[in-house]
Protein backbone atom coordinates (compact mmCIF):
# COMPACT_ATOMS: atom_id res chain seq x y z
CA UNK A 1 0.00 0.00 0.00
CA UNK A 2 1.22 3.85 -0.91
CA UNK A 3 2.25 5.43 2.39
CA UNK A 4 0.43 8.81 2.10
CA UNK A 5 1.44 9.97 5.35
CA UNK A 6 4.42 11.64 4.08
CA UNK A 7 2.74 13.39 1.92
CA UNK A 8 0.62 14.68 3.95
CA UNK A 9 3.28 15.85 6.28
CA UNK A 10 5.11 17.65 3.17
CA UNK A 11 1.97 19.46 2.46
CA UNK A 12 1.63 21.07 5.67
CA UNK A 13 5.63 21.63 5.12
CA UNK A 14 5.00 23.36 2.59
CA UNK A 15 1.80 25.30 3.83
CA UNK A 16 4.32 26.44 6.73
CA UNK A 17 6.85 27.25 4.06
CA UNK A 18 4.52 29.46 2.59
CA UNK A 19 3.62 31.91 5.02
CA UNK A 20 5.07 35.20 5.14
CA UNK A 21 8.23 34.77 7.42
CA UNK A 22 7.44 36.89 11.13
CA UNK A 23 8.80 40.13 11.83
CA UNK A 24 9.84 39.83 15.41
CA UNK A 25 13.19 38.67 16.63
CA UNK A 26 13.13 35.21 18.94
CA UNK A 27 10.91 36.07 22.31
CA UNK A 28 9.07 38.66 20.52
CA UNK A 29 11.89 41.18 20.54
CA UNK A 30 12.92 43.74 18.06
CA UNK A 31 14.22 41.89 14.36
CA UNK A 32 17.58 42.49 13.78
CA UNK A 33 19.11 45.05 11.35
CA UNK A 34 19.60 43.44 7.71
CA UNK A 35 23.56 44.24 6.67
CA UNK A 36 23.90 46.03 3.43
CA UNK A 37 23.94 44.60 0.00
CA UNK A 38 27.36 44.41 -1.07
CA UNK A 39 28.44 43.28 -4.90
CA UNK A 40 31.73 41.23 -4.68
CA UNK A 41 32.38 40.36 -8.09
CA UNK A 42 31.20 40.85 -11.95
CA UNK A 43 33.06 39.48 -14.38
CA UNK A 44 32.66 38.22 -18.31
CA UNK A 45 35.18 35.67 -19.39
CA UNK A 46 36.80 36.15 -21.56
CA UNK A 47 35.92 40.06 -22.52
CA UNK A 48 36.84 39.72 -26.37
CA UNK A 49 35.16 37.58 -28.38
CA UNK A 50 34.81 36.84 -32.00
CA UNK A 51 31.16 37.15 -33.21
CA UNK A 52 29.39 33.40 -32.66
CA UNK A 53 31.36 33.09 -29.70
CA UNK A 54 30.32 32.22 -26.17
CA UNK A 55 31.13 34.57 -22.52
CA UNK A 56 30.43 33.61 -19.73
CA UNK A 57 29.25 36.00 -17.00
CA UNK A 58 30.08 35.33 -13.51
CA UNK A 59 29.25 37.08 -10.23
CA UNK A 60 28.48 37.24 -6.60
CA UNK A 61 26.81 39.55 -4.24
CA UNK A 62 25.77 39.34 -0.42
CA UNK A 63 22.60 40.54 1.36
CA UNK A 64 20.68 40.83 -1.56
CA UNK A 65 17.04 41.49 -1.86
CA UNK A 66 17.57 41.49 -5.44
CA UNK A 67 19.62 40.38 -8.02
CA UNK A 68 19.34 41.36 -12.27
CA UNK A 69 20.83 41.46 -15.34
CA UNK A 70 19.83 43.21 -17.90
CA UNK A 71 20.42 42.52 -21.81
CA UNK A 72 18.03 39.84 -21.34
CA UNK A 73 19.44 37.71 -18.61
CA UNK A 74 16.87 38.70 -16.25
CA UNK A 75 16.88 37.92 -12.44
CA UNK A 76 19.74 35.58 -11.07
CA UNK A 77 20.61 34.37 -7.66
CA UNK A 78 22.86 35.67 -5.41
CA UNK A 79 25.71 34.77 -6.98
CA UNK A 80 26.17 32.22 -10.39
CA UNK A 81 27.65 32.33 -14.13
CA UNK A 82 25.73 32.49 -17.31
CA UNK A 83 26.87 31.43 -20.80
CA UNK A 84 25.72 34.40 -23.14
CA UNK A 85 26.56 34.85 -27.04
CA UNK A 86 26.59 38.42 -27.83
CA UNK A 87 26.45 39.44 -31.33
CA UNK A 88 27.96 43.18 -31.12
CA UNK A 89 29.85 44.69 -28.46
CA UNK A 90 27.76 44.90 -25.44
CA UNK A 91 28.00 45.89 -21.93
CA UNK A 92 25.99 43.84 -19.04
CA UNK A 93 24.98 45.38 -16.14
CA UNK A 94 24.30 43.77 -12.40
CA UNK A 95 21.96 45.94 -10.36
CA UNK A 96 21.35 44.22 -6.99
CA UNK A 97 18.24 45.60 -4.52
CA UNK A 98 19.81 45.98 -1.28
CA UNK A 99 17.80 46.40 2.75
CA UNK A 100 15.75 49.88 2.26
CA UNK A 101 15.46 49.75 -1.52
CA UNK A 102 19.51 50.80 -1.72
CA UNK A 103 20.55 50.25 -5.13
CA UNK A 104 24.06 49.10 -6.39
CA UNK A 105 24.95 48.33 -10.15
CA UNK A 106 28.56 47.10 -11.45
CA UNK A 107 29.06 47.07 -15.42
CA UNK A 108 31.11 44.85 -17.85
CA UNK A 109 31.80 44.84 -21.38
CA UNK A 110 32.42 42.41 -23.49
CA UNK A 111 33.89 42.88 -27.23
CA UNK A 112 32.84 41.48 -30.16
CA UNK A 113 35.19 41.71 -33.03
CA UNK A 114 33.31 43.55 -36.27
CA UNK A 115 30.50 43.81 -33.63
CA UNK A 116 28.61 47.55 -33.41
CA UNK A 117 27.69 48.24 -29.58
CA UNK A 118 24.29 46.96 -28.70
CA UNK A 119 22.10 48.88 -26.98
CA UNK A 120 20.74 48.56 -23.43
CA UNK A 121 18.28 46.22 -22.63
CA UNK A 122 15.71 45.59 -19.82
CA UNK A 123 15.67 42.80 -17.64
CA UNK A 124 13.40 39.67 -18.94
CA UNK A 125 10.13 39.36 -16.89
CA UNK A 126 9.69 37.32 -14.30
CA UNK A 127 6.06 34.55 -14.74
CA UNK A 128 5.57 32.96 -11.10
CA UNK A 129 2.58 31.21 -12.71
CA UNK A 130 4.14 28.03 -13.99
CA UNK A 131 2.80 24.69 -12.22
CA UNK A 132 5.52 21.87 -11.78
CA UNK A 133 3.40 19.77 -9.39
CA UNK A 134 3.66 15.97 -9.95
CA UNK A 135 5.68 13.10 -9.69
CA UNK A 136 8.56 12.89 -12.78
CA UNK A 137 10.72 9.83 -13.85
CA UNK A 138 14.46 9.75 -14.44
CA UNK A 139 16.69 10.82 -16.62
CA UNK A 140 19.70 8.12 -17.23
CA UNK A 141 22.26 9.62 -19.76
CA UNK A 142 25.71 9.82 -20.29
CA UNK A 143 27.16 13.28 -19.59
CA UNK A 144 28.97 15.45 -21.67
CA UNK A 145 33.29 15.25 -21.51
CA UNK A 146 34.26 17.15 -17.88
CA UNK A 147 36.50 20.12 -18.45
CA UNK A 148 40.09 19.91 -17.37
CA UNK A 149 41.07 19.43 -14.08
CA UNK A 150 43.27 22.09 -11.94
CA UNK A 151 46.44 20.67 -11.09
CA UNK A 152 46.83 17.90 -8.79
CA UNK A 153 42.70 17.00 -9.20
CA UNK A 154 42.93 13.81 -10.31
CA UNK A 155 42.26 12.06 -7.44
CA UNK A 156 38.91 13.21 -7.72
CA UNK A 157 38.36 11.09 -10.74
CA UNK A 158 36.11 8.13 -9.74
CA UNK A 159 38.58 5.00 -11.03
CA UNK A 160 35.79 2.18 -11.71
CA UNK A 161 37.08 -1.97 -11.28
CA UNK A 162 35.87 -4.59 -14.97
CA UNK A 163 33.10 -5.97 -12.22
CA UNK A 164 32.28 -2.83 -10.36
CA UNK A 165 29.29 -1.16 -12.10
CA UNK A 166 29.33 1.34 -9.26
CA UNK A 167 32.86 1.74 -8.67
CA UNK A 168 33.34 3.88 -5.41
CA UNK A 169 30.38 5.92 -5.91
CA UNK A 170 27.71 6.62 -3.39
CA UNK A 171 24.74 5.32 -5.63
CA UNK A 172 24.94 1.68 -3.97
CA UNK A 173 23.10 0.43 -1.10
CA UNK A 174 24.08 2.76 1.66
CA UNK A 175 21.07 4.68 1.56
CA UNK A 176 22.92 8.07 1.59
CA UNK A 177 21.45 11.12 -0.15
CA UNK A 178 23.13 11.40 -3.46
CA UNK A 179 23.42 14.63 -3.72
CA UNK A 180 22.79 17.28 -6.67
CA UNK A 181 22.55 16.44 -9.78
CA UNK A 182 22.97 12.56 -8.79
CA UNK A 183 19.48 12.57 -7.99
CA UNK A 184 18.17 12.24 -11.27
CA UNK A 185 19.70 9.35 -12.26
CA UNK A 186 18.58 6.94 -9.80
CA UNK A 187 15.59 4.36 -11.61
CA UNK A 188 13.07 5.33 -8.62
CA UNK A 189 10.73 8.68 -8.89
CA UNK A 190 10.66 12.14 -7.87
CA UNK A 191 7.75 14.39 -7.00
CA UNK A 192 7.70 18.31 -6.81
CA UNK A 193 5.25 20.00 -4.63
CA UNK A 194 4.78 23.50 -5.32
CA UNK A 195 3.21 26.69 -3.33
CA UNK A 196 3.94 30.17 -4.00
CA UNK A 197 6.67 30.98 -1.77
CA UNK A 198 8.59 27.27 -1.53
CA UNK A 199 9.17 24.26 -3.84
CA UNK A 200 9.91 20.77 -2.35
CA UNK A 201 11.62 18.05 -4.13
CA UNK A 202 10.73 14.76 -2.55
CA UNK A 203 13.03 12.01 -3.98
CA UNK A 204 11.96 7.81 -3.17
CA UNK A 205 15.04 7.11 -2.86
CA UNK A 206 16.69 7.36 -0.42
CA UNK A 207 14.11 9.16 0.98
CA UNK A 208 15.08 12.54 0.27
CA UNK A 209 13.74 16.02 0.54
CA UNK A 210 14.81 19.19 -1.10
CA UNK A 211 13.53 22.38 0.74
CA UNK A 212 13.85 25.28 -2.71
CA UNK A 213 12.41 28.93 -1.51
CA UNK A 214 11.04 30.90 -3.92
CA UNK A 215 10.77 34.08 -2.05
CA UNK A 216 13.40 35.86 -3.56
CA UNK A 217 16.00 35.05 -0.46
CA UNK A 218 19.81 34.75 -0.86
CA UNK A 219 21.80 31.99 0.23
CA UNK A 220 23.45 32.02 3.89
CA UNK A 221 27.03 33.75 3.98
CA UNK A 222 28.53 30.10 5.29
CA UNK A 223 25.61 27.56 5.37
CA UNK A 224 26.19 24.03 6.75
CA UNK A 225 27.64 21.87 4.61
CA UNK A 226 25.09 19.14 3.66
CA UNK A 227 24.01 15.85 2.02
CA UNK A 228 21.62 18.12 -0.83
CA UNK A 229 23.07 21.78 0.35
CA UNK A 230 21.33 24.70 0.45
CA UNK A 231 18.86 25.79 -2.27
CA UNK A 232 17.06 28.87 -3.51
CA UNK A 233 15.27 29.50 -6.41
CA UNK A 234 13.73 32.35 -8.68
CA UNK A 235 11.82 32.17 -12.21
CA UNK A 236 13.22 33.25 -15.84
CA UNK A 237 9.95 33.15 -17.85
CA UNK A 238 8.57 29.79 -17.66
CA UNK A 239 11.80 28.23 -16.29
CA UNK A 240 12.44 27.37 -12.94
CA UNK A 241 16.14 28.16 -11.91
CA UNK A 242 17.54 26.70 -8.95
CA UNK A 243 21.11 27.74 -7.51
CA UNK A 244 22.67 25.49 -4.62
CA UNK A 245 25.65 25.92 -2.58
CA UNK A 246 26.99 24.44 0.98
CA UNK A 247 27.53 20.33 -0.43
CA UNK A 248 29.10 18.35 1.84
CA UNK A 249 31.97 16.62 -0.03
CA UNK A 250 30.73 12.76 0.04
CA UNK A 251 28.91 12.68 -3.11
CA UNK A 252 29.79 12.47 -6.82
CA UNK A 253 29.25 14.13 -9.95
CA UNK A 254 29.39 12.05 -12.84
CA UNK A 255 32.20 10.49 -12.42
CA UNK A 256 34.64 12.62 -10.19
CA UNK A 257 34.02 13.27 -6.03
CA UNK A 258 34.27 17.05 -4.97
CA UNK A 259 34.82 19.38 -2.40
CA UNK A 260 32.83 21.82 -0.86
CA UNK A 261 33.00 24.28 -3.01
CA UNK A 262 30.60 22.86 -5.44
CA UNK A 263 28.28 25.38 -7.03
CA UNK A 264 25.17 23.48 -9.29
CA UNK A 265 22.68 25.71 -11.06
CA UNK A 266 19.78 23.83 -12.17
CA UNK A 267 17.04 24.96 -15.20
CA UNK A 268 13.78 23.02 -15.19
CA UNK A 269 10.92 23.83 -17.68
CA UNK A 270 7.25 22.05 -18.44
CA UNK A 271 7.54 20.53 -22.09
CA UNK A 272 5.37 18.51 -24.28
CA UNK A 273 3.40 15.95 -22.40
CA UNK A 274 3.96 17.64 -19.05
CA UNK A 275 7.79 16.59 -18.59
CA UNK A 276 10.82 18.61 -17.49
CA UNK A 277 13.47 19.74 -19.92
CA UNK A 278 16.17 20.02 -17.11
CA UNK A 279 19.59 21.47 -17.72
CA UNK A 280 22.33 21.93 -15.07
CA UNK A 281 25.71 23.64 -14.76
CA UNK A 282 28.21 22.52 -12.23
CA UNK A 283 31.30 23.74 -10.83
CA UNK A 284 33.94 23.24 -8.63
CA UNK A 285 36.96 26.06 -8.51
CA UNK A 286 39.36 23.05 -6.33
CA UNK A 287 38.58 20.16 -9.40
CA UNK A 288 37.54 21.92 -12.68
CA UNK A 289 39.09 24.79 -14.13
CA UNK A 290 35.63 26.07 -15.46
CA UNK A 291 31.85 25.39 -15.32
CA UNK A 292 31.29 22.04 -16.70
CA UNK A 293 27.44 21.96 -18.71
CA UNK A 294 25.78 19.04 -18.69
CA UNK A 295 23.51 17.39 -21.71
CA UNK A 296 20.01 18.57 -21.72
CA UNK A 297 17.68 15.63 -20.23
CA UNK A 298 13.85 15.19 -19.65
CA UNK A 299 12.51 14.21 -16.89
CA UNK A 300 9.45 12.29 -17.50
CA UNK A 301 6.11 13.58 -16.84
CA UNK A 302 4.06 10.18 -14.50
CA UNK A 303 0.58 11.82 -14.10
CA UNK A 304 -0.37 7.88 -13.79
CA UNK A 305 1.69 7.84 -10.12
CA UNK A 306 -0.08 9.53 -7.56
CA UNK A 307 2.82 10.48 -5.09
CA UNK A 308 6.44 9.10 -4.08
CA UNK A 309 6.28 5.58 -2.33
CA UNK A 310 7.90 5.45 1.10
CA UNK A 311 11.76 4.11 0.21
CA UNK A 312 13.23 2.40 3.76
CA UNK A 313 16.16 0.84 3.09
CA UNK A 314 16.25 -1.77 6.43
CA UNK A 315 13.22 -3.65 4.20
CA UNK A 316 14.74 -2.35 0.53
CA UNK A 317 17.94 -4.10 0.59
CA UNK A 318 17.39 -5.40 -3.04
CA UNK A 319 18.12 -2.25 -4.68
CA UNK A 320 21.06 -3.56 -5.39
CA UNK A 321 20.22 -6.33 -7.93
CA UNK A 322 19.30 -3.36 -10.21
CA UNK A 323 22.70 -3.03 -11.33
CA UNK A 324 23.76 -6.54 -11.45
CA UNK A 325 25.70 -7.66 -14.16
CA UNK A 326 24.20 -10.47 -16.69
Amino acid sequence: MRSRILYALLLAIASVYGQAPPQAGRGGGTARVAPPARIVTFTAQPASIQAGQPVTLVWAAENPNATTIDQGVGRVTARGSRQVFPTATTSYTLTVTGPNNAMLTSSVTVTVSGGKAAAATAAAPVDLHVDLNGVYGFAGVRGAEPPPLKPGAEKFRIVRGPNDVRGNTTLGTDCKPLGVPQSFVTPYPFQIVQTPKLILMVFEYPNAIRFIPTDGRAHPVDPDPTWMGDSVAHWEGDTLVVDTIGFNDKTEVSGFMHTESLHVVERFRRIENGSLQYDVTVEDPNVFTRPWVLPTRTLPFRPEVDHVDEFVCETSKDYDKLFDKK
